[in-house]
């Protein structure tokens, strides 16, 4: 039996014109002199210099004039330094001075790839046979920084695909710390990030069992000033601080379209990128939904697995996860509880995939090995492409393999419904490998998806190619579940 795999004429390619405006700081010295020459202008030139701004950037942007007086605004230390009241200023020199710390990024502008998919939220106003979807992207910009990006999509009874047009803006979320952190957790995940061990130790004996983020603050304020003449250990406080960071809810307006919105690099054990994020509709045990992510917080030498929870795309929730079993990259959660726990795919050794079972979704300790690699294709890693898939004959894992020249190809393995420690079937060959259409990009060789969905019968893989833009595959799910059952005697 010869499995057909059908690539879909559609491909979501990066797009350059998706642009934010952000915070542009270029060093201590060089903003008190930009911010002192600004206030010598004349009232007549401040206008005459913003108002082209303004008229520009406001069809660029959702209200320039709010990013501009947010920007202006964290600049209180240098405006008390030069002796300022910021609140005395006018309205057009705010604006003015806060478009000199400002500057576009094209989110997209490199690559739009990994793609996952899960059901929209919203099902109405659908024929039999239509679904609507969201998907998330990987989306790398200048200096190969990652963020997350949506995109909705229409499937029909056919299952042809269509990808919704874009909104006119993009818009980061507000950023809200969390109030309340738990003291265990919160160390031994600092333990992880590899923060001095004696500076932990003095942070964590001040701190009660549970602690706001104020009083972390307040804590790190005073110890950095008992400790000013050591740089390397004021350092050492900032990753402290850094880390609480990690922990936040972002909320987006709703007015705006999901394409609007884009989850950026927030704390600095983000700064270089949020990869992978690999979403999943959860059923909980009440019948209610969520949609939990995983993804990979990257600040240029650590890997942070962090967790996403959301019930309607426009506030995230964002944790660390912790335990021996979250490490590295490759999480992927089930869609669901087995036998009252919550279970998630792993790659704790960035080689072989791994099992973990919990009774809470942000720890994981005692990871079980899972499934190693075995064929020719896959004998350098492996790893999952997204959370598992229910079907009547076990959970349908999507995996990735590399082998040769690095080339990655997508597998896949079924598991035991009961217990998915169990593998019951795989696929000898690979599923999908990168055609000659498809191998060259920001990376040549690979497609990779970070989660797939079904529909009207069928498997649909939204994948990444070479790590440049993303399109779409089908297979028949009867066909392939009969495959996959074909190999569960080795």
């Amino acid at each position: 039996m010869r499995l057909y795999i059908e690539r879909k004429p559609v491909k979501v390619n990066p797009d350059t014109k998706r642009v934010i405006a952000r915070f542009f700081f270029n060093g201590e010295e060089r903003a008190l002199e930009v911010i002192r020459k600004v206030l010598e202008f004349s009232d007549e030139k401040i206008f005459s210099l913003i108002s082209p701004i303004l008229q520009e950037y406001s069809k660029r942007h959702r209200n320039i004039t709010k990013i501009l007086n947010r920007h202006c605004k964290k600049l209180k230390k240098q405006f008390l330094a030069l002796g300022t009241d910021m609140e005395d200023l006018d309205q057009y020199t705010r604006l003015l001075i806060g478009a000199y710390f400002t500057h576009e990024y094209s989110i997209e502008s490199a690559a739009f790839f990994n793609p996952s998919i899960v059901d929209d939220p919203d099902q109405t106003d659908l024929v039999e046979g239509e679904k609507r979807v969201i998907i998330s992207f990987r989306a790398v910009g200048e200096g190969h920084i990652s963020s997350i990006v949506f995109r909705r999509a229409l499937i029909d009874k056919n299952n042809n695909i269509q990808v919704l047009p874009v909104g006119n803006y993009v818009d980061e979320a507000e950023i809200v710390k969390n109030a309340i952190y738990v003291k265990k957790l919160f160390f031994k995940k600092a333990a992880y990030a590899q923060i001095d061990p004696s500076v932990l130790e003095e942070i964590e004996a001040k701190l009660d069992e549970k602690f706001e983020y104020t009083s972390l603050s307040n804590i790190i304020k005073d110890s950095k000033s008992l400790h000013k003449e050591d740089p390397t250990r004021l350092i050492e406080y900032d990753k402290v601080l850094w880390l609480s960071d990690t922990y936040h809810t972002i909320t987006f307006s709703k007015d705006t379209d999901i394409s609007d919105r884009v989850i950026f690099p927030i704390s600095e054990f983000e700064r270089k990128g949020i990869e992978d994020a690999r979403f999943v509709k959860f059923i909980k045990d009440d019948g209610k939904i969520l949609y939990y992510a995983t993804y990979t917080a990257f600040d240029g030498s650590l890997i942070i697995p962090k967790l996403v929870q959301t019930a309607d795309f426009y506030e995230f929730k964002v944790i660390p996860l912790y335990g021996d079993g979250a490490q590295n990259k490759n999480l992927a959660l089930f869609p669901r509880k087995i036998n009252g726990k919550y279970v998630m795919m792993s790659r704790i050794d960035g080689w072989n995939n791994y099992l973990m079972f919990s009774d809470k979704v942000n720890v994981w300790e005692n990871p079980i090995l899972l499934k190693q690699p075995r064929y020719c294709w896959e004998l350098v890693q492996i790893g999952n492409c997204g959370s598992p898939i229910e079907t009547e004959k076990g959970w349908l894992v999507i995996t990735h393999g590399v082998g040769p020249m690095r080339r990655y190809c997508i597998g896949v393995v079924l598991l035991d419904l009961e217990d998915p420690s169990k593998e019951i079937g795989h696929l000898k060959e690979p599923l999908i490998i990168p055609n000659n259409d498809e191998r060259e990009g920001y990376v040549p060789n690979v497609v990779y998806s970070c989660g797939s969905i079904i529909s009207n019968g069928e498997l649909i893989i939204p994948y990444g190619l070479s790590d440049y833009s993303s399109s779409f595959a089908t297979v028949n799910l009867e066909l392939l579940l009969n495959k996959l059952l074909e190999n569960n005697d080795e």
